[in-house]
C-alpha cells in the first residue's frame, strides 16, 4: 500500500534539514544534507503510518500542499512511500498439506516452499 504525506523540510544553517510532517502529529526526523533528509523523510513515514495500523489509530488524511504555510527557509515536499517495506518481519511456523508428488518435485526443483508460498499470498492479498 503506497501513501502520500506533504513534508516541511527546514533548511539549517549548517546545510542540514529538519523534517517534519503537518499531519503526522510527531512525527519528525533530519538529515545532514537535502539527499540523507529525503531518505529519513521516507523512512520516518513509513515507519509512523505502519505504527498507526498497528496500534488501530486511523491515518490522517493528507494535506493538499498548497495549504500549508512556510516561512523563509522552508520548502514542501510530498514523501512517497510502499507501507509494507516498513512492517516488521516477524515470522511464524505454519504447517500445510501438499500432495506427495508436488513435495517431492519441489524438493527435487529445491523450491523455497515458503518464499513462494509468501510470494502468493502476497499476490492475492494486493500487497
Amino acid at each position: 500500500m503506497k501513501a502520500l504525506y506533504p513534508a516541511k523540510f527546514i533548511n539549517e544553517e549548517n546545510g542540514a534539514c529538519t523534517v517534519l510532517f503537518p499531519d503526522l502529529k510527531g512525527c519528525v526526523t533530519y538529515g545532514d544534507n537535502l539527499e540523507h533528509a529525503i531518505v529519513m523523510a521516507q523512512e520516518a513515514l513509513g515507519l509512523y503510518l505502519v505504527s498507526l495500523e498497528e496500534h488501530n489509530h486511523p491515518k490522517p488524511e493528507a494535506s493538499k500542499i498548497t495549504t500549508i504555510p512556510t516561512e523563509l527557509g522552508e520548502f514542501i515536499v510530498p514523501i512517497m512511500v510502499e507501507v509494507n517495506d516498513y512492517r516488521r518481519n516477524k515470522t511464524v511456523n505454519k504447517t500445510l498439506t501438499l500432495p506427495a508428488w508436488l513435495n517431492e518435485a519441489g524438493e527435487k526443483a529445491r523450491v523455497n516452499f515458503s518464499g513462494i508460498l509468501q510470494d502468493a499470498l502476497k499476490e492475492r492479498l494486493g500487497y
